[in-house]
């Protein structure tokens, strides 16, 4: 009988090599953890020196340096890279804390991100600075944004709402106390609805009111009625609402100039009005007017949408724009309206000019990132707020469905607010389907015969 170890062996190796190629295709975290980890920190150790050299991420050592280097240690004076402090693995990737030699600053490593990444065959790397000084290298092994799942312990508190994974593998978080106005623009099919979805399953768990505006006759946010504080369908109701909001917010400033405080939060809490909300869906149609004469009424409503992004954001009004387009192009007030929108979440757009309207003053670089989304990634989107920071992102897939269960489930948390009493969404009755009954089946006048031999 032949010995059939070699065989055994043989098939004990082709059984791994298709495990580990089955874990990199389905399981990706596994494989990273297996293989990629060590791989990759192993390459990251052995070139570190030389790729920061040739990436031109290197200073002339000081003097005295030089002098000991050259005189004591009898080697030869070489430039200095950022010294690595500390490497630690993850579940997704890498993250390395350096310490920053005189010379080098922050925006020096983020703009050789491309080439670290191709150095040292990672998905992705960012740079973060952590305090002066200091800049942490954040390495993604693999694509963590191709089937996203937000972590278990991601839930919504505080007015901060979980929305979507970053590609180094942290949650992007919708923060309303540090960014509260915002500006979504994404064309048709890009994912933003999904985002959009995410928000409201988010914010239905919170003790806000929520307020929609959807001038497309509400079929993006009738179904979340049963969660909406005040839902308006149609421009004109819309800049009804607009001006109520107007009032409500000169009458919180009179709450807070009479208990001498400049914020809502500096109120006691029963004293404190209930947080709002304002979800615009598709900005572009509080803009657009068929003739001349409607254009007053029109900048009056736009006038009174900047004055809330000016100033609300000290009693508890916050604003979610959405739309296709958005810029001078629209009409009077827009780029004013435009400006006080610090967040900014730029899906897959049409033209470049689209993804420049909202990320041109946050940073070039995530201009070039918008442009280059895949049409089959929907939900893919860069964020960033004014302040220049900006990261790529993804929301997980959310059905209405699932959106319109959770903002029944947490209906109970809805406040009644007597100046959105005119404009409370209504439970509307679903017609049913018209179901035709089958036409009755006629028998034949002339009845057949068999045929016989």
């Amino acid at each position: 009988m032949a010995d059939l170890s070699p065989w055994v062996e043989l098939g004990t190796v082709a059984a791994g090599a298709g495990g580990l190629g089955y874990a990199k295709a389905r399981a990706p975290r596994a494989y990273w953890s297996l293989v990629g980890l060590p791989v990759t920190w192993g390459r990251f150790t052995w070139t570190y020196g030389s790729t920061m050299e040739v990436c031109g991420l290197t200073v002339q050592p000081s003097s005295f340096r030089a002098f000991m280097t050259r005189n004591l240690a009898r080697r030869e004076v070489r430039p200095v890279p950022p010294k690595v402090r500390r490497v630690a693995p993850t579940s997704t990737g890498l993250r390395v804390t350096l310490r920053l030699p005189a010379g080098l600053a922050p925006s020096d490593l983020a703009a050789s991100t491309e080439r670290l990444r191709h150095a040292w065959g990672v998905r992705s790397v960012t740079v973060a600075e952590t305090k002066p000084g200091y800049v942490e290298l954040r390495m993604t092994g693999y694509d963590v944004l191709n089937r996203v799942r937000l972590p278990r312990k991601a839930r919504s508190r505080d007015l901060v709402v979980p929305v979507a994974l970053r590609e180094d593998g942290t949650v992007f978080e919708r923060n309303y106390r540090e960014v509260p106005m915002a500006l979504t623009l994404g064309a048709t099919l890009s994912g933003k609805s999904v985002y959009q979805r995410s928000l409201i399953k988010g914010l239905a768990q919170l003790p806000v009111g929520l307020i929609g505006i959807d001038c497309k006759r509400g079929v993006e946010q009738s179904r979340y009625a049963p969660r909406l504080s005040a839902l308006v369908t149609t421009p004109d109701d819309a800049a009804r609402l607009i001006e109520a909001l107007v009032v409500e917010m000169e009458e919180r400033f009179d709450l807070l100039a009479l208990y001498g405080v400049s914020d809502l939060w500096d109120l006691p809490e029963h004293l404190r009005p209930v947080p709002l909300v304002v979800l615009i869906d598709e900005i572009a149609e509080l803009f657009l007017v068929i003739s001349k004469k409607d254009e007053p009424a029109r900048d009056r409503t736009v006038m009174q949408l900047v004055r809330l992004g000016q100033m609300a954001r000290a009693i508890g009004i916050y604003l979610e724009v959405c739309g296709q387009r958005f810029g001078s192009d629209l009409g009077r007030g827009a780029t004013a309206l435009r400006a006080q929108l610090t967040g900014r979440v730029v899906h897959r757009v049409n033209d470049k000019a689209s993804a420049e309207m909202g990320l041109s003053d946050i940073s070039p670089e995530a201009v070039v990132a918008a442009t280059s989304i895949a049409a089959n990634r929907p939900g893919t989107a860069v964020a960033g707020d004014t302040s220049g920071g900006w990261s790529r992102i993804r929301t997980p897939e959310i059905t209405p469905a699932e959106a319109a269960a959770v903002c029944r489930e947490f209906a109970h948390l809805t406040p009644e607010l007597p100046f959105l009493a005119p404009f409370r969404p209504v439970d509307r009755m679903v017609p049913p389907l018209l179901v035709v009954p089958p036409m009755p089946t006629v028998p034949p006048r002339v009845q057949p015969r068999p045929v016989t031999e």
